[in-house]
């Protein structure tokens, strides 16, 4: 059986462009003991992956030169040696960018079609649903009546924290994105109090408009000047949950630490760093409050996606150029 694989090719300086990638087509191994082949049918990218290209050291481990680059992934067993998947089940597992895949049935876990499209399983009732759940309770600590400010807030992980944030009696729920129909989209769709458009004034001012009274909340996904502006704007005892750094991902040169950092001792606000691995304690919990909100249409998501397994890498530039509403999802096939 034929596959096609999705290569790092070489490691991106600043910037990554289509030539850091590789695609190439190869024979699939037949599968040993304890193994199943599955066919991919939908791939993730992901703005974590552009750390992964680096060779520095991080919280994980960096895709190796000349090798398949992973992410998560569905898809539908067509091969199995085990008894606990069959020939036609739906899986989620961690063998994406390409179209099908050898691994250990153990690190296949099997989803239900009928419960959800499989496209939720790689974003509002995946990772980035769960990254949304354990950072705006755990890691934010948010209480009742909070005012939260979210950047990126219409990706597959911000827009998840706001409309949390506001079914969980937020007193007023801000969001930033990058083009007037994002914002227009938090605020006409998912129920956002406010939002504006980065791009169209500093932060710090358009942020200080839409939070007269500061913030207690900040979940960060952008880093750089909006990380700032939360500060100029959070309260006594506020709490910042830093999820990403997009702004930061593709620097060639050190960038600045945020300037008012020194506001911290007045204001004695926490800041914590989240990495969803920490937090899989809380996954059935979250899918038991979260799935039948996703049910019964009181937490919207949305998907931008990209046919064809060849098109990946392109859809992984654009998402980091910001392209995306919501989760950015790539259709293997056609």
């Amino acid at each position: 059986m034929q596959a096609t694989e999705i290569r790092l090719a070489a490691r991106p300086k600043g910037w990554p462009t289509l030539d850091n990638f590789e695609i190439v087509d190869v024979e699939l191994p037949a599968p040993g003991e304890g193994q199943v082949v599955v066919r991919n049918l939908i791939n993730s990218v992901d703005p974590y992956m552009r750390g992964r290209m680096s060779s520095a050291k991080s919280y994980a481990e960096p895709y190796a030169v000349g090798e398949v680059m992973t992410g998560t992934a569905v898809g539908e067993v067509v091969e199995s040696t085990v008894d606990k998947l069959a020939k036609g089940d739906f899986v989620m597992h961690e063998a994406g960018w390409r179209s099908h895949a050898v691994l250990d049935a153990k690190r296949a876990v099997k989803v239900d079609p009928d419960a959800a499209p499989l496209g939720a399983y790689l974003g509002v009732l995946g990772m980035p649903g769960l990254t949304a759940y354990a950072g705006l309770l755990d890691v934010a600590e948010f209480r009742e009546g909070d005012t939260v400010f979210v950047s990126g807030a219409a990706g597959a992980v911000g827009s998840l924290v706001g409309q949390l944030a506001s079914l969980r009696g937020a007193g007023r729920v801000i969001g930033s994105a990058g083009s007037a129909e994002k914002v227009a989209h938090l605020t006409g769709e998912l129920g956002f109090d406010a939002a504006f458009n980065y791009k169209d004034a500093p932060v710090t001012e358009q942020l200080r408009a839409a939070a007269p009274d500061g913030i207690d909340v900040y979940f960060d996904n952008v880093g750089g000047e909006h990380l700032e502006a939360a500060i100029d704007s959070i309260t006594l005892h506020g709490r910042i949950a830093v999820c990403g750094m997009i702004s930061q991902y593709n620097a060639t040169e050190p960038t600045p630490a945020p300037r008012n950092l020194a506001q911290i001792i007045a204001k004695r606000f926490t800041i914590r760093g989240l990495l969803v691995r920490d937090h899989l304690h809380l996954r059935e919990k979250f899918l038991a409050e979260v799935a039948p909100l996703v049910k019964a249409g009181k937490l919207r998501y949305s998907e931008t996606t990209v046919d064809g397994l060849r098109n990946m890498p392109q859809a992984f530039l654009d998402m980091l150029g910001g392209a995306n509403t919501g989760k950015m999802l790539v259709r293997v096939a056609n």
